[in-house]
């Protein structure tokens, strides 16, 4: 670890403009790009970048001051976790003590490696190594536990199943983390975008499923308990946005425009509604399609009676039988 002067931070700090590999799917790790945020020291950022000749350089970026003030060269490849095609930075714990690395790039290899670090001290851990096909999902706000998610192929990324990982003993805890409600055996769908509540227990994932439905999952990363919300089906999840109002107890699905779309009532009945005053107007469009056909129904008549009135005319004519 070591600290940089402020104006090799400026010139630094050139390094992490543009991301390395672009998220996709439920998962993956990226370099360079904004990294991953602190939710217990707003203002800074942890970015992972390539060093030329290998290695990775994690640095410790205040965004408010533009400079990088802490960093540690780390031996071999490693990136900072995203989810969603807006490549959300993750792998961060809310009390900012711990971090998460995973490597970089949109493929994924078995053996899966994870690099566990300290961020205060910007000082590698251990290494996590898992059997099998998997991509980083969330860490509950202490980092005892960190949830993964399995792929059963790694070829086939639209079907998975959330598991836990015990950062005490060290290992993969049986069984996934579902919906109790839900017969499914795995999941399937690409991770649009996500939120978490200001104490990082909820983690609140949009996806898309291969059908253009949407669901949430919410997931309790204290609890290991998940719920899955399905949403009414619209091809523009891309363009929507998660956030949470009212103390935490409601998550607001908003278009990018800022127009709201759905609230949900998280933590209790889970419903999902339309918000006042943005609800699809039912009544309108029954009354707008009953006066159009009493209209079209009137038309209908007096073309029938012209028709009439017509025949009749030219009977008298000598035009018409």
């Amino acid at each position: 670890m070591r600290r940089f002067s402020f104006c090799i931070a400026i010139a630094a700090a050139a390094l992490v403009v543009a991301p390395a590999a672009l998220a996709d799917g439920p998962g993956f790790a990226t370099q360079g790009g904004t990294g991953v945020a602190s939710l217990a020291h707003p203002g800074i950022h942890y970015v992972a970048v390539p060093v030329y000749g290998g290695g990775t350089l994690l640095e410790t970026v205040d965004v408010r001051h533009g400079g990088i003030y802490l960093w540690a060269r780390l031996a071999g490849s490693w990136g900072i976790p995203t989810i969603g095609i807006k490549s959300i930075g993750a792998g961060l714990s809310r009390d900012g003590r711990t971090l998460v690395l995973a490597p970089p790039g949109p493929g994924l290899y078995s053996p899966t490696k994870f690099l566990v670090v300290d961020a205060r001290r910007m000082r590698p851990i251990r290494t996590i190594v898992l059997e099998g096909a998997y991509s980083f999902d969330a860490l509950s706000p202490d980092a005892s536990r960190m949830y993964v998610i399995q792929y059963a192929d790694a070829f086939d990324l639209s079907h998975y199943i959330v598991r836990a990982y015990d950062m005490r003993t060290n290992r993969l805890l049986p069984g996934k983390i579902a919906d109790r409600t839900e017969e499914e055996g795995t999941m399937a769908g690409s991770a649009m975008t996500r939120t978490t509540s200001a104490d990082g227990r909820w983690v609140y994932t949009l996806y898309e499923k291969p059908t253009g439905e949407g669901f949430i999952h919410a997931l309790d990363t204290v609890g290991g308990v998940a719920h899955c919300i399905d949403l009414p089906k619209n091809r523009g999840l891309f363009n929507v946005g998660l956030s949470l109002r009212d103390g935490g107890r409601t998550l607001a699905a908003t278009w990018k425009n800022g127009r709201p779309w759905l609230d949900v009532a998280v933590g209790s009945t889970w419903r999902v509604s339309y918000p006042a005053g943005t609800a699809f107007p039912w009544a309108w469009l029954a009354a707008a399609i009953g006066g159009g056909l009493a209209v079209l129904a009137a038309l209908a008549l007096a073309v029938r009676r012209r028709g009439k009135g017509a025949r009749r005319a030219g009977q008298e004519l000598g035009l018409a039988r």
